[in-house]
């Protein structure tokens, strides 16, 4: 692979190239995807949905926008620091091309900004019940009709794939998405495969999938457009990372890790003096010693170290990208920039407590419980009306329930994946809020 290639800002439907020398500074093309995606339903809809603590009413708990925000931030520092080191080693990229340090931010903030764009509301434990919905659920009706692929794509509903095609797929009137660039595009693939074979390898890229069926064309044409190395054979879609998604798992691998044991901290799950042990150790060689004992609350010294913390998480998976950027180059990098991080262990200590005292703490377990039962009402309910209308079948009951779609989801569908999976899309595009306001008009319970 190489960076000018890489480095596209080319766009759906484009017939030429868009070359950077051309780009007019004062908008540039990938700081379009960034102004694209904050401004998208999808995106503003992350402001309702859980990052940890579904359904939380207390202020300072993270949810889905507030984390992507925070990603970004991280992604943009890392994608500077990173181009900042790439141009120098590579003169013509900026001699000849015209790229700058900032372009490689832009990119790897825009694809951070989209990252969780496409995850359902209840955290992961909403993509597990759409799933399982289909597994073991009521939707096992259906295996028999579809392939193997597009099946798998159901029972392993996968947020990342939900967001490509979020970015990308055209409804009336709405050709190619929000057009994102393909080189944000291809720094948001961050399992650039189709959903079979499943874990086929160890290499981080094969972790999970990153494209529907329904998207399998386009993704293979932004992946070959950029030059990304193909590592899968004859029926079988699959490539190597951009080597910008590597930034964009990084920044948020700092921030989930981070920022969620801080939420942990200040929701009292975990307490201050076990929390201080746990951080000091990622901070120890820069802390300000005198600066830390000005600090009278709980808030403002975790939220010293959160900040350190953070800072010393970029500047090594800085250094380890740049240590293995011909390796990422070549597709010779099967790991997670993290997993070589010299505060590895520190990391996977954090993450193990957090598991133990806040992801499975009782408040998360409860309302994860109370989101399946959403989820697969409203998947039913939906799914039988939408086909039963297809099928010139559909009930008085049936036609009401469709009534409760949006206009833009009122698509004609020709076969039964494409339905199903625009039920999921639906679904998946709910709030936390929205989808418990919409089970209880269904079930009768809503209150007037």
């Amino acid at each position: 692979m190489n960076w000018e290639q890489l480095l596209s800002l080319k766009r759906q439907g484009d017939t030429s190239k868009r070359l950077r020398v051309e780009q007019d500074d004062t908008r540039l093309g990938f700081e379009v995807d960034y102004d694209r995606i904050i401004f998208s339903a999808a995106f503003r809809s992350l402001q309702d949905k859980t990052q940890v603590i579904p359904l939380s009413k207390t202020d300072f708990v993270h949810t889905r926008l507030t984390h992507s925000l925070e990603v970004s931030v991280v992604g943009r520092s890392l994608g500077r620091l990173v181009g900042k080191r790439i141009i120098e080693k590579y003169p013509y990229l900026k001699e000849i091309h015209g790229y700058h340090m900032n372009d490689f931010g832009a990119i790897v903030a825009a694809a951070s900004l989209a990252h969780d764009i496409g995850n359902p509301p209840f955290g992961h434990s909403g993509e597990k019940a759409i799933g399982e919905y289909f597994s073991i659920g009521k939707g096992q009706q259906f295996r028999s009709q579809l392939t193997d692929k597009q099946w798998q794509d159901l029972i392993d509903f996968e947020g990342n794939a939900n967001g490509f095609s979020v970015l990308t797929a055209s409804r009336p009137g709405i050709e190619g998405g929000l057009r994102i660039s393909y080189a944000t595009l291809g720094a948001f693939m961050k399992y650039p495969k189709e959903s079979l074979p499943k874990k086929p390898t160890n290499n981080i890229a094969d972790k999970k999938y990153g494209f529907f069926q329904s998207d399998k064309l386009f993704f293979e044409e932004v992946a070959k457009d950029m030059g990304m190395i193909a590592n899968k054979s004859g029926d079988d879609i699959g490539f190597e990372r951009h080597p910008l998604a590597y930034l964009v798992e990084a920044a948020d691998d700092i921030c989930y890790t981070i920022i969620d044991f801080e939420d942990g901290i200040n929701l009292g799950l975990v307490s201050e003096d076990y929390a201080l042990e746990y951080l000091i150790k990622l901070v120890k060689d820069n802390i300000g010693v005198a600066k830390y004992k000005t600090l009278e609350t709980k808030e403002d010294r975790i939220s010293y170290l959160r900040a350190l913390a953070i800072g010393s998480l970029i500047n090594d998976a800085v250094d380890v990208f740049i240590e293995n950027e011909e390796a990422i180059l070549a597709g010779n990098f099967p790991y997670a920039l993290t997993d070589k991080s010299k505060y590895k262990a520190q990391m996977n200590d954090i993450i193990k407590l957090s598991v133990e005292k806040i992801y499975q703490s009782r408040e998360v377990i409860e309302k994860e419980i109370v989101g399946y039962q959403i989820i697969q009402t409203l998947l039913d309910k939906f799914i039988t009306a939408f086909n039963n209308k297809y099928e010139g079948t559909a009930s008085n009951y049936d036609k009401l329930i469709l009534k409760m779609l949006p206009e833009k989801h009122h698509l004609d569908k020709g076969n039964l994946y494409e339905r199903l999976l625009h039920i999921c899309h639906y679904v998946s595009l709910l709030t936390d809020g929205n989808a418990l306001e919409l089970y209880e008009t269904i079930q009768g319970q809503k209150k007037r």
